[in-house]
């Protein structure tokens, strides 16, 4: 993915970096939890090697991940490593645990 300004342009082009090859057998819906003043709700369903981005919340998320939108935008335009950011607390993840060291080859984000 392209380097972004926003958390709403990591969504509105979330099929640009989206890896269908690497998504096959894969059904699973993310969900984002990102705080701050430009932060958001935004969740992403991956199934039939498809992406869809939406905003909002999921009512049944395979994975949830919290962080501040800035520490977000960080990871996707690889300023900040994502097992550091995790192991610093900077990024939260609930859920199944695989899926988030997936979002990286899958989505092209964190």
């Amino acid at each position: 993915m392209p380097q972004v300004n926003s958390v709403d342009e990591v969504f509105t082009h979330i099929e640009e970096g989206f890896h269908p090859d690497k998504a096959e057998g894969m059904d699973a819906v993310f969900q984002f939890v990102l705080s701050g003043d430009t932060g958001g709700n935004y969740w992403v369903k991956v199934a039939n090697q498809q992406v869809e981005a939406h905003e909002g919340m999921h009512e049944a998320p395979t994975m949830t991940l919290r962080s501040s939108s800035e520490d977000f935008l960080a990871l996707v335009n690889g300023q900040l490593n994502p097992m550091t950011a995790f192991m610093q607390g900077k990024i939260k993840v609930q859920g199944d645990m695989g899926l988030a060291l997936k979002l990286q080859t899958v989505l092209g984000i964190a």
